[in-house]
């Protein structure tokens, strides 16, 4: 589990990892901080995928035709991918924390900055790579926009399942508000490099019970294992040790 993964990847045990709890009274609200805006071009997804750890959609990111600028970024992030987080039940799941409340998910949309030659070379980067991060709340008027994605669970089932997914630009799951808080973190799975700013959405999207059920009935096991539901991908919150968390309100 998490806390054994310093073992093989030392930055796991680093001074910058994510995720961390934000707390109101340690917020610095920094009058500097930039609107944030996304240009997504539909076109670039290209397919839904179960890889035993979460739920997947990648994008074309071979030049900067779905984009992510401004707010604490210098420069354009190119978005490579989208991908969840979940629990077990509906309350929990989140992996960043907000004032004690966990969310019953977090949604992910990774970007990497083009100034470096490709993705690989961006993660070894401090600034290679920036996360916009959305909560999910489980709550009566769930987003419709949501179901799109949760219409193609059936077909990737199984670790190891792709489908197509052509034609979505993940703009229609952003909240009314684009208040946010931004650090400087890691990755939330191994190898947990510290190369990334986080953009961290303040207002939740509403998903269903139901919504979140589903997202629950995909397997972390290849089709010919046991079926062991995929519940739980969320790591525990990390020290912010001398980390400033800055937000836009």
């Amino acid at each position: 589990g998490p806390d054994q993964w310093h073992k093989n990847y030392p930055i796991a045990k680093g001074r910058h990892q994510s995720p961390i709890e934000i707390n109101n009274k340690e917020v610095h609200y920094d009058r500097s901080l930039l609107p944030w805006f996304a240009s997504y071009d539909p076109g670039a997804a290209k397919t839904i995928l179960n890889n035993g750890k979460t739920c997947r959609v990648v994008f074309d990111d071979s030049f900067d035709r779905s984009v992510l600028r401004g707010g604490p970024l210098a420069g354009v992030y190119r978005l490579r991918q989208l991908h969840f987080h979940w629990g077990s039940s509906d309350d929990h799941g989140s992996e960043h924390v907000v004032n004690g409340v966990r969310y019953a998910g977090e949604l992910h949309l990774l970007h990497w900055n083009p100034k470096y030659s490709n993705y690989l070379d961006a993660v070894r980067r401090t600034d290679g790579v920036a996360v916009l991060a959305i909560f999910l709340q489980v709550g009566k008027t769930p987003k419709p926009e949501m179901k799109r994605i949760l219409e193609e669970i059936n077909a990737i089932k199984t670790k190891g399942k792709e489908a197509p997914f052509p034609n979505f630009d993940p703009s229609i799951l952003f909240p009314k508000s684009h208040d946010y808080w931004t650090y400087h973190g890691s990755f939330t799975t191994p190898p947990c490099e510290e190369c990334i700013t986080w953009i961290i959405l303040r207002e939740p999207i509403i998903v269903s019970s139901d919504q979140m059920a589903k997202l629950r009935s995909l397997s972390k096991n290849d089709e010919n294992e046991t079926d062991l539901p995929l519940v739980d991908n969320w790591r525990p919150t990390q020290p912010l040790y001398f980390r400033m968390v800055s937000a836009s309100f």
